[in-house]
């Protein structure tokens, strides 16, 4: 009896191990008379050996087999049903979905001395089950500690201002040396992101204190930027005025009503400077 079987194109033997050309190859004659004796105990105790040689993976899994500990040509297969023979095969199911693991806060120290706690999440899914069980004991296992590891060494060789302004570079930097080194487990490594950068109080506090003092200096140079300008605009309203008498006494009625509409007051009008220089000229005279 036997079942269609689903497989992996995509999903072939990289590096690390061998294929066989045939699903039985290299197996020897005790393999030979273990496989024909696994077929007929198979044989004998239909229906009930059904419920344990068939079997179902999801859309999202694939199922890894291996005969007498070698593993088939076919690589793996699913999603949906397929077949082993009782007592000399084993599978393992390997989950294609998307994975996410927060790696945890890292003590840093950058290029300029100084200490950093940081921590990151990584996003990743396996590509090739076949070489993710073949090739590596624990991949996503693996995967967790080289992140943490390249974490470390990549931002040992940044400076302090680099690392809080230039985040999203570092990221796709580490995105990209992770994803090369996984690539030989059967891990793609699809993101990474840099969560929280955590400095230390004093120097949280230094930092502050610098951002202070530089955003006074600022408003010194600009109060003081706007002083000359308006005093090159008083400069130059006096230089019109001076021209003009007349623009003068204007000037001088146009503040004497803006006071008056301010406050219910009495003014004391003045005779104009005009009008006792015209009496001082004729004495004079």
């Amino acid at each position: 009896m036997t079942f269609p079987e689903q497989t992996e194109p995509s999903e072939k033997p990289k590096t690390g191990f061998t294929a066989e050309t045939g699903e039985s190859s290299g197996l020897g004659f005790c393999g030979w008379i273990l496989t024909a004796l696994s077929f007929i105990l198979f044989l004998a105790t239909l229906p009930l050996s059904l419920f344990i040689c068939i079997k179902v993976v999801q859309e999202y899994e694939r199922a890894v087999i291996f005969r007498l500990g070698r593993l088939l040509h076919s690589g793996s297969k699913g999603p949906g049903i397929f077949f082993i023979l009782p007592c000399i095969e084993n599978y393992t199911k390997v989950d294609l979905r998307t994975l996410t693991f927060d790696v945890p806060p890292q003590e840093v120290l950058t290029k300029d001395s100084v200490t950093v706690s940081v921590d990151a999440v990584v996003y990743y899914r396996v590509h090739n089950a076949t070489v993710s069980v073949a090739n590596v004991e624990n991949a996503h296992h693996s995967t967790r500690l080289l992140a943490q590891t390249t974490l470390r060494n990549m931002l040992g060789t940044h400076d302090l201002h680099q690392i809080l302004a230039d985040r999203e570079h570092i990221s796709n930097s580490m995105q990209s040396v992770l994803d090369e080194c996984t690539d030989a487990w059967g891990i793609k490594v699809e993101r990474v992101e840099i969560k929280d950068v955590r400095l230390p109080v004093q120097l949280q506090r230094a930092m502050a204190a610098e951002a202070e003092a530089a955003r006074e200096a600022r408003a010194k140079v600009i109060a003081a930027e706007g002083e000359q300008k308006a005093s090159r605009a008083l400069k130059e309203a006096a230089d019109v005025i001076s021209q003009s008498p007349a623009a003068l006494q204007l000037r001088y009625l146009q503040t004497l009503n803006t006071i008056s509409a301010e406050k219910n007051s009495t003014i004391i009008f003045p005779l104009p400077i005009d009008f006792l220089s015209e009496f001082l000229h004729r004495k004079n005279n």
